[in-house]
């Protein structure tokens, strides 16, 4: 009964949508959308009030907002996946995976240059981070849960608040502490820097989280039967939280994947290979996009675009890895 009343009020909300937009001047997708959604809310409450009273359509309305939010967020995101598939496809070819831009320009015809040096260029860059940021950020972790020690409170607020920082500051750190005053320049090394002070804390938080999910009495037991405190810690509880540490690894990847300012600052953009993580500019997919993009024409584009996909296929990889190593209950 409840399936038929909620089949027929979705159904004559869907005609009286169709309806207001065909006799009044609101025309386009988002006025169907606005409408069905009005004309459900009155419809499903009259349902409701003939069935429960007010206090079911109080009810009915706190899950229609809700149901409104979701379908507001997942509208967006299947409007920037297919944004994106749908544009940068019409770029994918052989070349646009085997090739640099030595020989090429942005603004040459789809077919001529690659962005495999930005690939190669932004794994670079991602394992340079990694190296750095996940010891820094799983030992940092460790101390605020296991430790405790005096300076736990100005750590934590200090990873709270490198949450926040913009990742144009991270790259400007960089370039005014190390850049101007060092002999060093643009490198792989200094970008894999500045995203390293950005994944710090998340690579941080989200491990403080998965340790804090150990259950108490496997840290009891490894007291008990008389190991030290950072042997219970090695040989108990970072085994027992290894797939969340990973999902908080992965975490963070997909966080710096994107990043453009900071790269901007540090590894400049480049059209070729650089296999020197210390010396020189670096190509990475994030400058390629934004090199495109202010190119302005059809061709640097549609290089922008797909570059854009091959980035957006990177970070949702990273998710679903995160996904499915998070779903993975710790090992008894």
């Amino acid at each position: 009964m409840d399936r038929a009343m909620t089949a027929l009020s979705v159904l004559i909300s869907a005609l009286t949508s169709v309806l207001i937009v065909a006799i009044t001047p609101m025309k386009g997708k988002l006025a169907y959308f606005a409408l069905f959604f009005i004309a459900w809310f009155i419809v499903d409450s009259l349902f409701i009030i003939r069935k429960k009273g007010a206090k079911g359509v109080r009810d009915g309305l706190a899950e229609k907002i809700t149901l409104l939010g979701a379908v507001i967020v997942s509208m967006a995101v299947f409007s920037i996946l297919w944004a994106t598939l749908s544009r940068g496809l019409k770029g994918f070819n052989l070349a646009f995976f085997t090739e640099n831009m030595r020989q090429a320009s942005l603004f040459d015809p789809i077919g001529k240059g690659g962005i495999l040096h930005a690939i190669l260029g932004t794994l670079m860059l991602i394992a340079i981070a990694i190296i750095i940021s996940v010891p820094m950020g799983i030992l940092t972790a460790l101390y605020l849960t296991e430790i405790k020690g005096k300076a736990t409170g100005l750590i934590q607020f200090l990873v709270q608040a490198m949450s926040g920082v913009p990742s144009v500051v991270a790259g400007l750190f960089i370039y005014a502490a190390i850049i101007l005053n060092t002999p060093l320049r643009s490198s792989a090394f200094l970008g894999g820097l500045a995203l390293t002070i950005l994944m710090v804390p998340t690579v941080t938080r989200t491990a403080q989280e998965v340790l804090n999910l150990v259950p108490r009495d496997l840290r009891e037991a490894g007291l008990a039967m008389g190991a030290t405190q950072w042997k219970t810690v090695a040989l108990v509880v970072v085994p027992a939280a290894r797939s969340g540490l990973i999902t908080a690894t992965i975490l963070g990847v997909a966080r710096i994947a994107g990043e453009t300012a900071p790269l901007l600052f540090t590894v400049g953009v480049f059209d070729s290979y650089n296999f020197n993580p210390f010396k020189g500019d670096q190509g990475t997919i994030p400058t390629v996009v934004w090199a495109g993009l202010l190119g302005g024409t059809p061709e640097s584009i549609q290089r922008a675009w797909s570059a854009i996909l091959v980035l957006l296929i990177v970070v949702l990889i990273m998710f679903v890895l995160a996904r499915a190593f998070g779903a993975k209950s710790p090992k008894k």
